[in-house]
């Protein structure tokens, strides 16, 4: 018999992980490597930046002849934008794994609890943002799957 949202609780109330050396070992090298990961994240968000006002600037200040994203119907100014939604986009994602692993860092050398709990939900902000894009992200697959379908139905 499943127990209840409120028994659930109590049970964990008198549960105490302990951490061996091997688990402390493996969340501090996974700290570190979420910390180059993240260093990396925040260099490739200045890439995009940097990418989004140089088309933004750049490609406005060449004629039409000139500018080959103008060619395809698309102006700089557009592509720009473009580059600089995926920076902000990208930003969440990367400032979550930064504080896991600060925080996660911070925790195994003061032994804190609360620390560590903090770097998870740091980790699970991550992971959820993470999720909630791709699964956007095969949601629109499958609505452009369906239209396709039907515009090939229809004969369009």
């Amino acid at each position: 018999m499943p127990l209840k949202k409120q028994e659930d609780s109590s049970v964990f109330d008198n549960f105490e992980l302990r951490l061996n050396e091997q688990s402390k070992k493996f969340l501090r090298e996974t700290a570190r490597w979420a910390f180059i990961l993240s260093i990396i994240g925040f260099i490739v968000i200045g890439l995009f930046v940097f990418v989004a006002v140089f088309f933004g600037v750049m490609f406005s200040a060449f004629n039409s002849n000139a500018n080959p994203f103008q060619q395809q119907g698309l102006s700089g100014g557009f592509i720009g934008i473009v580059y600089f939604v995926l920076a902000i986009l990208y930003f969440f994602p990367v400032m979550y794994l930064y504080r896991f692993s600060r925080r996660m860092k911070a925790a195994l050398a003061e032994k804190s609890t609360d620390g560590l709990t903090r770097a998870f939900s740091s980790l699970k902000s991550h992971y959820k943002f993470l999720g909630i894009v791709i699964l956007s992200i095969v949601g629109i697959y499958a609505l452009v799957f369906v239209f396709a379908i039907i515009a090939g139905i229809a004969g369009i």
